[in-house]
């Protein structure tokens, strides 16, 4: 198999292994649910994440930090407590494990998240650091959002555009390989810095969001790209969904690269976006909340029942949204070693 997520079908079918036995666990695993909730009995409920970051050795603290935060925040909920597994390759610098520290702590900071236990080691076999962050948040109990909440009819929104992660990571892995295709120097530059501008962290536009409607449903694109999380979010809400193409918003060095160097820009990374289901009557509303928060919100197409599938439409008429068998990252890092 390739690097990156399993392939749907074998996920299925792991999934379907799971017998809920507590009636604690609000929501648990699926297709599409990046998030779990637990009732403790209070006002509140637990929300927890789990995630790794494997794509890149560059930046991987504060990746892991938002990564987490964004899919407690897309259940509605607000994080607040962070535990990292830090795996460390053999003979690396005795300064590496406070270099990434640093970074943890810096994003926690950034979102006033309390980094509060995890595990440090050397293990054998690796080549780069790997680290992989629990999240833990609490939401109240009725402004929960769940990943099943959205309906036909219900109107889409994407905020920011694609592909804010895809693209840092492009420029700060395969950065000498660019120029070579053509890529500025300048662009190259420009993308390594999507990362803290405008960044990957979706958790102010989540929060944001749910202050001003009541949001149905959210998914963050992550591997993948965005294509992959339109039918996660197909799949999770038992629905369709039509995406008006020309309405993406396409990044600008995302697009530089992603021409140059024959990558699609629906299947890249896209950790900084966010997926939001809004009722019809809802939608200009939550538009106009989001435009302060710098998400540059924009319609992109509309729920619709299942039997219609995940489409898309563009002056060339309608198709399926393509499918991708891994992330763009992925495919062109192996492509390019």
């Amino acid at each position: 198999m390739h690097p990156g997520k399993l392939p749907p079908d074998l996920f299925r079918s792991l999934l379907s292994r799971f017998t809920p036995g507590d009636s604690s666990v609000v929501l648990g695993p699926g297709i599409g649910r990046d998030a779990a909730a637990i009732d403790l009995g209070g006002p509140s409920l637990l929300v927890a994440a789990a995630d790794p970051v494997t794509f890149t050795g560059d930046l991987i603290g504060w990746y892991a930090v938002h990564v987490n935060a964004n899919d407690v925040a897309c259940l509605g909920a607000r994080p607040h407590w962070f535990l990292a597994t830090l795996l460390l390759p053999e003979g690396c610098d005795e300064g590496l494990p406070g270099l990434i520290l640093d970074q943890v702590l810096q994003a926690c900071r950034s979102l006033d998240v309390e980094l509060i236990g995890g595990h440090t080691e050397i293990t054998l076999g690796l080549t780069r650091p790997i680290i992989a962050g629990t999240m833990l948040g609490d939401v109240q109990r009725e402004r929960l959002v769940t990943p099943q909440g959205a309906r036909p009819g219900d109107a889409l929104l994407l905020t920011r555009g694609i592909a804010i992660e895809g693209t840092a990571v492009l420029a700060r892995e395969a950065a000498p390989k660019l120029p070579a295709l053509g890529v500025a120097r300048e662009a190259v530059d420009r993308a390594r810095e999507y990362i803290v501008e405008p960044g990957i962290s979706v958790v102010a536009d989540a929060l944001t969001a749910c202050e001003a409607v009541s949001v149905h449903a959210m998914h963050d694109p992550t591997e993948g790209g965005l294509a992959t999380a339109l039918y996660e979010m197909a799949e999770a809400s038992g629905t369709g969904i039509i995406v008006d193409a020309r309405r993406i918003n396409v990044l600008p060095e995302t697009r530089i690269i992603c021409d140059a160097a024959g990558i699609n820009p629906l299947g890249l990374l896209a950790s900084g976006a966010l997926l939001i289901a809004v009722d019809e009557s809802d939608a200009e509303r939550a538009l106009s909340a989001l435009g302060p928060a710098r998400a540059s919100a924009e319609r992109i197409g509309m729920l619709v029942s299942a039997e219609h599938g995940v489409i898309m439409v563009d002056d060339n008429g309608r198709r399926p949204v393509p499918q991708f068998a891994r992330d763009e990252v992925a495919r062109f890092l192996a492509e390019h070693r």
